[in-house]
């Protein structure tokens, strides 16, 4: 019996897929999509074994995520709402859909996990936030669930309040990360440099600097003023970003997406 399967091997369930092959048997893994060229495919990338049914994924994992967009989840759940036993644990990533929601369709007995993961999972740097009721887990089970979150990088438990929060913080941002290390590149190709030259130097000029903040523990801020020097390139290029709105647009962006995962 595998004990984790993945209904849905979409960008997300497929990066969380993929992340667990690297610290669990292929055997313990199972997952299962609509369209099955799409598990022929990932089978032969990751060489876990693919369901027919979503009931049949459901009957034969322990734990089940649910790695589908919000508007198929009633779908979903009725497939495997008569499969679903108080034995099995439920692992939710849709924004939006809270415990109490998907309780009132699966039953009361049901343990259900709320988390947000991020696509960072798929190369190991990840962040995810999970919340659930502890009292409901067994000591084995919560090894299990934060193993899980654990095999995609980082992980902290908040309470479920603060989950569209987290959508905000994590969830959707690597997006504007993307978006900004993409425009910086242009930028410098505009200056003569060679694209591909362009993205290393941003994209590696990212990583160093998000280390900083986790390794050092400094405020932001504080770092940002460690590069400024007086009259100098960085102040100039900062005075051009508060002037044209950066930090606004990205209260803005969040704004937006907290009120659409709400």
């Amino acid at each position: 019996m595998a004990k984790i399967g993945f209904i849905g091997a979409g960008n997300m369930g497929k990066a969380m897929l993929k992340g667990l092959c690297k610290t669990v048997d292929t055997a313990e893994l199972l997952f299962t999509d609509y369209d099955k060229e799409h598990c022929k495919e990932v089978f032969h990338e990751t060489g876990v074994m693919f369901a027919d049914s979503n009931a049949e994924l459901a009957s034969k994992s322990k734990y089940v995520v649910l790695a589908v967009k919000p508007n198929v989840y009633d779908t979903v759940l009725k497939n495997i709402v008569n499969v679903i036993t108080p034995d099995h644990v439920i692992i939710s990533l849709a924004p939006g859909k809270s415990i109490d929601e998907l309780l009132g369709k699966l039953g009361i007995l049901t343990r259900i996990v709320r988390c947000m993961p991020n696509t960072p999972a798929l190369v190991g740097e990840g962040m995810t936030g999970i919340s659930y009721d502890e009292k409901l887990f067994s000591e084995e089970e919560i090894k299990d669930i934060e193993m899980i979150f654990a095999s995609l990088g980082k992980f902290e438990k908040v309470p479920e309040y603060l989950m569209p929060a987290v959508v905000c913080a994590s969830g959707s941002s690597p997006a504007y990360v993307y978006m900004f290390i993409e425009a910086l590149a242009d930028s410098v190709v505009m200056k003569g440099m060679p694209r591909a030259q362009a993205y290393r130097f941003a994209a590696q000029a990212v990583l160093g600097s998000a280390k900083m903040v986790l390794e050092t523990g400094k405020h932001p801020g504080e770092l940002k003023d460690n590069v400024c020097s007086p009259g100098g390139t960085t102040i100039a290029a900062v005075a051009e970003l508060e002037k044209n709105g950066f930090r606004n647009a990205l209260f803005e962006a969040t704004n937006a997406c907290y009120d659409k995962a709400k």
